[in-house]
């Protein structure tokens, strides 16, 4: 029971993800005026507001004008679900549960911004690092280690720091995005997910440009790299890190 609730609440949150990702690059408010089509700018009823239900009964188009909905909207809130769930499968009901879920929230928002317009806005990243200190907070009242997290974020902003102002192939959104990551998953992790980061970048460049998508001149968002490490490192970090040690001994 708790699983399919946890779920749904995914889901929810994923829709007003969608809507964060919509709003915020236009500099609109996200919390007035009420959810509405793009379109013919018709508010939406709320049984037209379900998380992806209701785009497979409108069969993704708008009730009144017809226009479609983007497959970007039921997919964001079906993986934000998905997300929830594996959360909560690892951590549990605890506090480690709760601040992974504000976490990913702010980056499935940040990425998909980046990956839509390559900017990042400082209103998110910044609003995320507060929770992030709030966090922080919690477990130095609750008597538990708060060293790690604020070298997580330290040890991710000096060094994508040296890197924007040594090469300039990166951006100080990046640098944000690394720092926000950091205080949430500590030190050790944020090693692990600087690293899976260059590697997914590498790839996902090496993929653009034998496709054709872009040229080695073109630029080419990191920060949805960034994301997907962070989420790999917060769902097997501790995995990875123990099977590198274990391969590392035995070789």
């Amino acid at each position: 029971m708790i699983k399919s609730l946890i779920f749904i609440l995914g889901t929810v949150i994923g829709s007003f993800l969608n809507l964060c990702i919509c709003r915020i690059p236009k500099n609109e408010s996200i919390v007035y005026p009420a959810s509405h089509c793009t379109s013919c700018e018709n508010k939406i009823k709320p049984y037209d507001l379900i998380p992806i239900i209701s785009y497979i009964l409108l069969k993704g188009k708008c009730r009144y004008c017809k226009e479609k909905i983007s497959i970007v909207s039921p997919v964001i809130e079906l993986f934000t679900g998905v997300i929830f769930l594996g959360l909560y499968l690892k951590y549990g009901l605890t506090i480690e549960f709760i601040k992974y879920l504000f976490l990913c929230s702010f980056l499935i928002t940040i990425g998909c911004i980046d990956y839509n317009t390559k900017d990042v806005y400082f209103s998110t990243t910044i609003s995320g690092i507060i929770v992030g200190i709030l966090f922080i907070l919690i477990n130095w009242y609750l008597n538990l280690p708060i060293k790690t997290y604020f070298l997580g974020g330290v040890i991710s902003g000096i060094a994508i720091s040296l890197i924007v102002i040594l090469t300039g192939g990166m951006g100080w959104g990046d640098v944000e995005i690394c720092v926000l990551s950091g205080i949430y998953i500590g030190a050790k992790l944020t090693i692990l997910m600087l690293f899976l980061s260059f590697i997914i970048g590498a790839i996902v460049g090496i993929i653009l440009i034998i496709y054709k998508k872009k040229s080695r001149k073109d630029y080419i968002a990191f920060g949805p790299s960034i994301v997907i490490a962070t989420l790999i490192t917060i769902y097997s970090g501790e995995s990875i890190i123990k099977w590198y040690l274990h391969f590392g001994l035995v070789i």
